[in-house]
């Protein structure tokens, strides 16, 4: 439904930081809330942070095991998502990405209606 193009993932090491971004090319980014997920390999998708829609003022969540360590923000001039990491793991490593919905009551929704781009390859080494 939404294009979303995610960029800037590759190779750091332990203690590293990256910054993600997510590309929408639509016309109504704003009337969206987005998030960031990834997967390692053979496990289950996972939430990693989202960003809401506000109008007055974005409110942000996210999963505890990222907290103090990554920044999710947006541009919506940009129509761009971004993540910050820091202080990266072997453990963060996976594919990230970013997901788009008009009106996620939590994170779960993005997996019932969201859209979902092709995702970014993110390597830790220790």
């Amino acid at each position: 439904q939404v294009p979303l193009v995610e960029s800037g993932g590759g190779l750091v090491q332990a203690g590293g930081s990256l910054r993600l971004s997510c590309s929408a090319s639509i016309r109504t980014f704003s009337s969206y809330d987005m998030g960031w997920f990834r997967q390692a390999p053979g496990k289950d998708r996972e939430f990693v942070a989202t960003i809401s829609r506000s109008r007055s003022g974005a409110k942000t969540t996210y999963a505890d095991f990222v907290k103090g360590r990554f920044i999710i923000s947006r541009d919506n001039a940009k129509n761009t998502v971004y993540l910050q990491m820091n202080s990266l793991k072997p453990e963060d490593t996976a594919v990230y990405y970013c997901a788009a919905h008009p009106d996620p009551d939590t994170y779960i929704d993005y997996e019932h209606a969201g859209s979902w781009g092709q995702g970014t390859q993110v390597t830790v080494s220790s």
